[in-house]
Formats: structure tokens, sequence, C-alpha cells
């Protein structure tokens, strides 16, 4: 993260800004067990299947890679209490896979910071995310779209 800058608010965002997570690694028991409920497929649940298949082990699902890059952003504290949610995301981008013991680390650019015109109270801030593995590969890319809440002195009047 660019300082120590925590829970900021829609008029604290600046173009070009960054913040970074902290890492997390993820385990053969993580994948499969996440996949298992939310991607069961073979190349993430079964380690026999996987071996012999297109990518010659297990990976992760990449509905899981981005929900653990949301996870460790929202963690590094930047877009705590003024965070009221995000209408979605755009140009999500599976880029490698992430295998048993990869460990992510996530980074997001302050793309985009918008008033909103028609509730002076919130905007929308725009995060273009990247997510590399301990090797450095950028594994996933996203833009993260949050609606974020203005500091009471900063509403117009």
């Amino acid at each position: 993260m660019t300082g120590a800058r925590a829970n900021l608010h829609l008029d604290d965002f600046t173009v070009g800004e960054r913040f970074e997570a902290k890492g997390m690694t993820l385990t053969e028991a993580d994948i499969i067990g996440f996949a298992r409920v939310w991607d069961p497929q073979p190349f993430h649940i079964d380690a026999e299947a996987a071996r012999t298949g297109h990518f010659g082990g297990i990976i992760a699902s990449g509905f899981q890679t981005l929900a653990v890059t949301f996870r460790m952003l929202y963690q590094a504290g930047f877009l705590s209490d003024a965070n009221l949610g995000g209408p979605g995301m755009d140009e999500l981008r599976w880029l490698k896979p992430v295998r048993p013991g990869d460990t992510l680390y996530a980074r997001s650019t302050v793309k985009e910071v918008t008033p909103s015109r028609s509730k002076p109270d919130r905007g929308i801030v725009k995060f273009a995310a990247e997510t590399r593995n301990q090797h450095g590969d950028v594994v996933m890319t996203v833009t993260f779209i949050v609606m974020v809440a203005r500091r009471a002195a900063a509403r117009p009047a």
C-alpha cells in the first residue's frame, strides 16, 4: 500500500494510487475444498485426472483466485467502512494457472474516481487489480468497480 492509508473515502483516492496486499498461499486442500463446492471440474478436484489432463496437475478455480484476490485487497484496509458494495467488475482475465503451494500477491491501482451525480453522498472507484504468484507471474487481472461513500465534509451542499 502506498503509505499506511486505511479506511479511505471516495475523496481520498487519487488516480494512479497503488495498494498492495500481503500474500496468501493456497494448499492442495484449499483448492480442492473450494472447487468441490463451487467449481467441481476434474482438474480442480481429482489429482489423478488432473495429472493426465491439459494442466498436468491440480489447479485452482479462477473463481477462487478472484475471491482470494478480493479478500487480500479488502484485508489491506484501504477500503472498509466507506465500501458500499460493488455493482460489478470488468475485464476479468485468468492468465496462468494457480497451483498448490503458490503464494498469491494482489495489487490494485486506482483507475478512475467518479462522484455520483444523482447521489452526492457517494461515487464509484474503479481499481485495476492484478494478482501475481511467488515467481512474479501475473495470473489474473480484473477491474473492480466499487461504490464508495464520500466524507460528509466533501459532499456538495
